[in-house]
């Protein structure tokens, strides 16, 4: 995937991402700066496109009978 290539983002990430975007430039960012900023938020939040998800590995749950 190139760099800039948004095709592997979830519609939600990407709607997160344009209302952060608008956000930013509510504050006075210029296009480029805000677009790039809220691009970067998502992937702090999300960590980055899509994610397979993962099933947790408990061990044991069953109680001691002792």
């Amino acid at each position: 995937m190139p760099r800039g290539d948004k095709s592997k983002y979830t519609d939600k990430q990407k709607r997160q991402a344009k209302h952060i975007e608008k956000s930013y430039k509510k504050k006075g960012l210029s296009d480029e700066e805000a677009e790039a900023r809220a691009w970067a938020t998502v992937n702090k939040i999300s960590g980055g496109g899509k994610r397979v998800a993962r099933v947790a590995r408990r061990g044991n749950l069953r109680a001691d009978s002792s």
